[in-house]
């Protein structure tokens, strides 16, 4: 059976759950797999990673792996509950951007796909915003 997509009902019950279900479902594994990615940065040992950021010609090379480790931490955690989400989704980018063209710049495709899957829903999660199943809403919506 196909829907008619055309119909007011379609339009307005199916196409709006659709989007926030969607979005709902983005910020949360978005958010699950960055916290993967920086917990051991942040709570393990990460002096192999300070020097990596070093390497890469990062000045004051702490300051910014700690500042990658916790976007990727805490920014994970802010996304899944819909806290602050346009501004974590854009440290999100700008840590996997730098993933992918910085630190896997020479690498096959197959090493810096990760990061621009990373990057490409970080975007995503942007331009969409966290929808309406979030603490953003909540906290920050309008009141008419």
């Amino acid at each position: 059976m196909t829907e008619n997509i055309s119909s007011p009902w379609y339009r307005r019950m199916v196409i709006p759950f659709s989007i926030e279900t969607g979005t709902v479902l983005l910020r949360i594994m978005l958010g699950a797999m960055m916290i993967m990615h920086g917990y051991g940065k942040v709570f393990g040992d990460n002096t192999k990673f300070i020097a990596g950021v070093g390497s890469m010609g990062f000045p004051a090379p702490e300051f910014f792996a700690w500042s990658a480790a916790l976007s990727e931490f805490a920014g994970g955690i802010f996304l899944i509950l819909g806290l602050f989400t346009r501004f974590w989704s854009v440290m999100a980018a700008l840590t996997m951007a730098v993933a992918a063209f910085i630190r896997h710049a020479d690498d096959p495709f197959k090493n810096k796909e990760l990061a621009l899957v990373y990057l490409v829903m970080s975007v995503a999660l942007f331009l969409l915003g966290p929808g309406r199943a979030s603490l953003d809403r909540l906290i920050f919506a309008r009141r008419s």
